[in-house]
């Protein structure tokens, strides 16, 4: 496994175990799945206060479930969770944030959560009362760093000019089949569609700014599709993918890990599994170098279907 230190103290694995499909599980299948998401060297595990289904915190709760029987788990492992998506709305309230995570610990039976996110730009946000939440929250001991997801660099610069607390993490949506984030470097001075910038450039605002980007839903194109594994759709990627698959002796989500942890900003692919076999796979491909060729090649195989 492939180590990085976000923040000051964190020692964590570049791949994490996100625990989104997980709510339906029993305790003795969750119990095996993170057993072995240590044995491989994995210590990080996402989560966040709406995952679970038909129950927010369900997802929270089965984990909580696992600590309780073994709780010699909490020192080995970095927990992270987040707030802020509400049914139809979003909430980023002094209010809001601080019940959240006093429901989160008490799901997941631990006295502190190592990074809270928030989890999507709330509209109406007030940074001065984001501020008052995490500084509360950090005199407490209930959290120690602090992050966001699917925020741009603006609205990053603006809330970090409020805050005691260094920002450490971005959660983004990235993979060979959704790196729009790549466009605007690749194909600029071009009149191609990838060149127009859609994120501000958010990967170069992040290895600027010491923030760990970390991709979400690795084998989707779009947050409403499928996966393009094995998907007719994206059969160019997929006979790419297949090619390497075979040079290496892995399976193909194996080399899209590979393919996310080749970028020098040291992304951390987020995999969910409910599979302990798949899981093991997965792993696979932290030891796997692809080169410079590779790399292109997917991407560019990738690019051509998605345009």
């Amino acid at each position: 496994m492939k180590y990085l230190k976000l923040g000051d103290d964190l020692h964590a694995s570049q791949l994490i175990y996100g625990v989104m499909r997980t709510a339906d599980l029993s305790v003795e299948e969750m119990e095996e799945l993170v057993k072995t998401a240590l044995d491989e060297g994995v210590n990080f595990f996402d989560h966040a206060d709406i995952y679970g289904a038909p129950d927010d915190g369900a997802c929270e709760q089965l984990f909580g479930e696992v600590l309780k029987r073994h709780p010699e788990y909490r020192k080995k492992m970095i927990l992270q969770t987040k707030c802020g998506i509400m049914h139809g709305s979003y909430d980023f309230s002094k209010k809001h944030i601080l019940e959240s995570v006093d429901k989160s610990l008490e799901r997941l039976q631990t006295d502190y959560i190592d990074i809270l996110l928030l989890h999507r730009p709330d509209a109406l946000y007030e940074p001065e009362e984001i501020a008052e939440a995490f500084d509360e929250l950090e005199r407490a001991g209930k959290v120690r760093h602090f992050g966001v997801s699917n925020m741009p660099p603006m609205q990053i610069d603006y809330l970090q000019s409020k805050l005691n607390q260094k920002l450490i993490v971005n959660q983004l949506h990235f993979n060979p089949a959704h790196a729009g984030m790549l466009g605007p470097t690749l194909f600029m001075n071009t009149p191609e569609e990838p060149a127009y910038d859609r994120d501000g450039y958010i990967i170069d605002y992040t290895r600027l700014h010491n923030i760990t980007i970390q991709a979400w839903s690795i084998f989707q194109p779009t947050s409403k599709d499928g996966t393009y594994l094995d998907n007719p759709k994206y059969q160019e990627l997929n006979d790419c993918l297949e090619k390497y698959a075979k040079k290496y002796n892995v399976e193909k989500s194996a080399i899209v890990v590979a393919w996310i942890m080749r970028h020098p900003a040291h992304i951390q692919p987020i995999f969910g599994t409910t599979k302990v076999e798949h899981l093991k796979q997965l792993a696979k491909g932290v030891d796997i170098e692809l080169d410079r060729l590779e790399w292109y090649d997917i991407y560019n195989h990738a690019v051509q279907e998605v345009q």
